[in-house]
């Protein structure tokens, strides 16, 4: 536990002075924020009398990747906090030697900033329309779409041989009990601990070969024959047959929001694209010939027939 904990820190620093390069760069060259510029903002620190504010550190915690966003803010607190710490040190001793007017780092500051005023444009525009109401209509018309979709509930008996799945199918046509046969022989312990029980799946949840047999099955009935697939031999059991239930609304609540954020996205920059004068050039700073497309072929316009008589030669 202490060496994975170990990695997960180690490779967190890394992230982190990432993180720091593209939101401090930025934010280095302004004012620092007052101490009440946002409610409840405390000074989690001070470099040689700088504060820094958790809002700053709240900040960079938002810019790392999603898997470290996850992680308990009490856990990468003091990294996060240690690494504003070293940028406002480097960047202080940066700005006595005037690095803050290269035009390089002025040209990467212009660039940091479109971007991060791109995110805040996109994010202001696509929130007007992203309401409860178009979320929920959004739903709505997709179950409407969605095909009816059908789900079982089946048991199994999982071995390693079709001689040994074979006997079994003897031993249950002999009036043998399925679930007391799961418990003693199939090597899924996991289900067959349960009398080989799987709950409730649809076709697209099983692997191709076991969900073909077990949704031929009519209720009640037990495969013929062993139904092979890459983990052994299958003998199935079909209990029961349903229509599956549509998701509910929350439980696609943010996969719809994240779908209209694109979709909404990509919307406006075509409006945009279309409004504005792009010229294009190319890695030589010449202009780009864009490509004249072959005219279409269009029908032959309907004229009336010559109906003069052919000259004689």
């Amino acid at each position: 536990m202490k060496l994975s904990f170990g990695r997960t820190l180690a490779a967190l620093a890394v992230v982190v002075v990432v993180a720091a390069g593209i939101v401090f760069l930025w934010l280095q060259n302004r004012q620092p924020a007052p101490a009440d510029a946002k409610a409840g903002d405390v000074v989690v620190a001070t470099v040689n009398g700088q504060k820094v504010m958790r809002s700053e550190v709240e900040m960079m915690a938002a810019s790392l990747p999603p898997q470290y966003r996850q992680m308990p803010m009490q856990m990468i607190f003091p990294a996060l906090v240690d690494q504003v710490i070293n940028t406002k040190l480097l960047a202080g001793e940066g700005r006595k030697q005037g690095l803050q007017n290269d035009p390089e780092v002025k040209r990467r500051i212009a660039m940091i900033e479109d971007r991060l005023v791109q995110d805040a444009f996109e994010q202001k525009e696509i929130a007007k329309q992203i309401t409860p109401e178009a979320l929920k209509a959004r739903y709505d018309k997709q179950i409407a779409a969605m095909p009816a979709e059908e789900e079982v509930n089946a048991r199994h008996i999982l071995v390693k041989t079709e001689e040994e799945a074979t006997g079994i199918i003897a031993a249950l046509k002999g009036g043998g009990d399925f679930a007391a046969l799961a418990k003693e022989k199939s090597t899924d312990a996991g289900s067959g601990a349960n009398g080989g029980d799987l709950g409730w799946f649809r076709k697209t949840d099983m692997v191709g070969e076991f969900a073909e047999a077990a949704f031929k099955l009519k209720k009640g009935e037990v495969s013929e024959t062993p139904v092979k697939t890459q983990f052994g031999f299958h003998v199935i059991k079909l209990e029961d047959r349903r229509t599956a239930k549509p998701p509910t609304f929350e439980e696609t609540e943010e996969e719809l929001r994240t779908l209209m954020e694109r979709e909404l996205s990509t919307q406006v920059l075509e409006q945009m694209r279309a409004k504005a004068q792009i010229e294009r050039f190319n890695l030589d700073g010449s202009k780009v010939v864009e490509e004249k497309k072959p005219a279409e072929n269009k029908p032959a316009e309907n004229k009336p027939a010559d109906t003069k008589p052919a000259e004689k030669k």
